[in-house]
């Protein structure tokens, strides 16, 4: 049976947690005193520029229904911000996105150079695998799967970098669902799945269990592309925190391109029902992971 779900808030729950993995990055990064002190005010400009911390909360989140606790949660949470963090200072980069705001700042490279900016983006990868080699695990082997996952998740098949890929190669070319779908798996869902799965084996849940979370972060992940989509043609600069239209400008593979403002609405709406159901075959309390799945679909930036 599953368990009846707790009500949840799911802003204070992402206030108290957002402040909790800002402790812990503040910890995990190199201060801004240390030589080359310039890479890393970068590194810092960029991870504490804001944002939602929406992958490290997932997978305390996670974590969380299944038992785990912040200290084995906290290091691998933070190690996925930095990934994402890397991955947004190249993506906003001249060769790719050339775009000057981020999180309602200048992005990295206006802010510090282009080449402090990749650099800044490499050294942020780089710190996330020594956060993750370096931290306490139960065990050696939740830690090498840990790092195996994320690894996984940052690499070119299915992965982060190879939906970077897709996404630049489909640019002003029209595409399939299918196409899109393989797109925004890789680039954008990749790390979801990461975080919500990196969780549970951080939480000790059974293979069926963490089968059923998988489909959720899968879902989700591709519902956060498509409500992304959305606000890129419905919300202002001043709201996003970026550069609104700049999707439609640059002729991207998008949800709302291919099927309009509706059916992208339609869409996100399924796929957070489905995740939800996911999470819940999993026969634990998952009411926050229902929450995070409504907040997903249902925010403003």
């Amino acid at each position: 049976m599953i368990q009846s779900p707790s009500k949840v808030n799911v802003t204070e729950y992402f206030q108290q947690k957002a402040e909790r993995v800002d402790q812990w990055l503040d910890r995990l990064l190199p201060s801004e005193s240390k030589s080359p002190s310039i890479i890393h005010q970068a590194m810092r400009y960029s991870v504490f520029a804001g944002g939602k911390r929406l992958r490290p909360i997932l997978t305390i989140a996670t974590g969380e229904v299944f038992g785990a606790g912040e200290r084995e949660l906290a290091p691998a949470a933070c190690a996925l911000e930095m990934i994402h963090t890397y991955s947004l200072i190249h993506d906003d980069l001249p060769a790719m996105d050339n775009d000057d705001l981020r999180r309602g700042m200048p992005t990295c490279h206006v802010k510090f150079g282009e080449a402090m900016a990749i650099l800044a983006g490499d050294a942020l990868m780089t710190q996330a695998f020594l956060t993750l080699a370096d931290y306490e695990a139960q065990s050696p082997e939740t830690k090498a799967r840990v790092i195996s996952e994320v690894a996984h998740a940052s690499a070119t098949t299915g992965a982060l970098i190879g939906g970077q890929v897709l996404d630049i190669q489909f640019e002003g070319k029209q595409v399939t669902g299918a196409q899109l779908e393989e797109i925004h798996r890789a680039k954008t869902g990749a790390l979801i799945r990461c975080a919500v799965r990196v969780g549970a084996i951080i939480g000790g849940a059974s293979e069926y269990e963490l089968n059923a979370i998988t489909e959720y972060g899968e879902k989700a992940g591709l519902a956060f592309q498509v409500a992304d989509d959305l606000l890129d043609e419905t919300a202002t600069s001043e709201e996003l925190g970026k550069t609104a239209g700049k999707d439609a400008a640059s002729q991207k593979a998008t949800y709302t391109a291919l099927y309009g403002i509706d059916g992208a609405r339609q869409m996100a709406n399924r796929l957070c029902r489905e995740a939800i159901g996911a999470a819940r075959r999993a026969h634990r309390d998952t009411s926050i992971l229902d929450s995070i799945a409504r907040f997903i679909i249902e925010r403003k930036s």
